[in-house]
């Protein structure tokens, strides 16, 4: 009897040949056992909408973003702000019983704005309103006097290169889409000076604008000479091109104070619900507590941030407990370039197959559309799986590449990524502006937003499996 049960299994065996086995002995599930496991969440994906959307956690995220804002207000890398606001969440998020609230010590760059403004002197005198850029050196203490050249494109700029020795660049580019337009806000400075101008003003890279500048960090690149660099609003850039079509002269005076102090101490801030089963293997939701210097930071990025914290409140509030850490990250230094993120990487990529998917919401917090995904078609299919669960709210789309600063270095090396896909028609009205501020928000679409957030990582944290990489 046992030589014929051992020839069977040797015949038996080949058909599985390859295929590893799960973490329970069982052999791999086929997708269909996927979709009956991830069905089988109905009932608590609702409980967690009901309480995020309807029960007594409506409007939790968009009130503890409220105080905290209104208290703190901007939170610019290096500055005193924020490291109030670390503070602040690290106590918070004590009070709230989480676990692990730990903080992990970063290095970020340290810029201040300083006074500043410019003027028009010609053709008529007018104030210009100005945002100085991060990184940007200051101008002489008694400011530039100059001649402006508008363009509308480097391409422009390097046609009429024998025009701009001296002047000041104005660039007025159009608005074509962030990621496209953001170059002249990021290089330009490098590019005027390449040209022999003595400044730049580039027009803010936004969708729309009431006479509201916007600023953001820029790059100098070593070999090029260092120029003050500023921007201006969309009016401003456009009247000043349309002077210059028509022949007239214009001349700006401009004065900025900016100054770089070397590198400061800040943290990113971290709490956790501990996995049941596998504690060490971690779903990681974020957003970044640092903003800019100007608004409150509450769009850019106080929505994610607190959606993220309000994820694993509401699974604690549910008495749930994954069998995977859901572990919250709340970066610091994403503004100069994810400077938080990359350290963080940096101490935790030795662990990197324990990280079962990464999520960062980092384009605002408003009526959610549905979930953002980078991953082999396997996981897509899964996580797509798991959207359906989001039904009851009428948010079940999925789309292509994950999008975040701060989670692109585990991405690159394999690791699933989500971002939360909200309506960002109105987003870059607001974006590193004056205008970023609570007003903004709408607690019943940082609701919607929360239970997304909570929905997908809380079911991705408890199932049998690993997203497959």
């Amino acid at each position: 009897m046992k030589y014929l049960f051992l020839i069977f299994f040797i015949n038996f065996l080949p058909q599985y040949a390859g295929k590893s086995l799960s973490r329970d002995g069982n052999y791999p599930k086929t997708f269909e056992d996927i979709k009956k496991e991830i069905a089988g969440y109905s009932s608590i994906a609702k409980a967690i909408i009901d309480l995020a959307v309807h029960g007594k956690a409506q409007n939790r995220s968009y009130e503890r973003l409220a105080v905290f804002a209104d208290t703190i207000g901007p939170r610019l890398s290096g500055s005193k702000n924020l490291d109030a606001a670390i503070k602040y969440m690290f106590s918070a998020l004590q009070e709230d019983r989480l676990e692990n609230v730990h903080l992990e010590p970063v290095k970020v760059p340290h810029w201040e704005r300083g006074e500043e403004f410019a003027v028009m002197l010609e053709p008529r005198n007018h104030s210009i309103a100005i945002l100085g850029l991060g990184s940007s050196i200051a101008t002489p203490p008694e400011g530039i006097t100059a001649e402006v050249l508008v363009v509308t494109s480097f391409d422009e700029l390097h046609r009429r290169a024998q025009e701009a020795k001296g002047k000041i660049v104005v660039y007025n580019q159009p608005f074509i889409t962030y990621s496209e337009t953001v170059q002249y806000r990021s290089r330009g400075a490098v590019e005027a000076a390449k040209v022999g101008a003595v400044a730049s003003l580039i027009r803010s890279i936004a969708s729309f604008s009431i006479h509201s500048p916007h600023t953001g960090w820029q790059n100098y690149q070593p070999g090029v000479p260092q120029i003050p660099t500023a921007c201006i609003s969309v009016e401003d850039a456009e009247m000043m091109s349309r002077m210059s079509l028509q022949g007239t002269k214009v001349v700006v005076y401009l004065k900025m104070g900016a100054k770089t102090y070397p590198d400061s101490s800040s943290f990113n801030t971290v709490a956790e619900i501990v996995g049941s089963k596998y504690p060490e293997q971690i779903v990681l939701v974020s957003g970044h507590l640092d903003s800019w210097d100007v608004g409150q930071g509450a769009m850019d990025d106080g929505g994610g941030a607190f959606i993220s914290w309000e994820a694993l409140s509401l699974v604690k509030d549910l008495g749930l407990r994954p069998k995977r850490t859901l572990r919250l990250v709340l970066w610091t230094g994403e503004e100069q370039g994810g400077i938080g993120a990359e350290q963080y990487y940096q101490l935790h990529k030795k662990n990197i197959s324990n990280f079962d998917v990464v999520m960062e919401s980092d384009e605002g917090t408003f009526r959610p559309m549905g979930l953002a995904f980078t991953g082999t078609d396997e996981a897509r299919d899964i996580v797509k799986e798991i959207m359906t669960l989001l039904l009851p709210i009428n948010i079940t789309d999925i789309y292509d590449t994950a999008d975040g600063t701060d989670i692109d270095y585990w991405m690159r090396d394999g690791v699933p990524g989500a971002s939360l896909r909200d309506d960002i028609s109105k987003y870059f009205w607001f974006h590193h502006s004056h205008g970023d501020t609570m007003t903004v928000q709408d607690p019943n679409q940082m609701n919607l937003c929360a239970a997304v957030w909570t929905v997908v990582s809380y079911v991705i944290a408890d199932m049998k499996e690993m997203l497959p990489r």
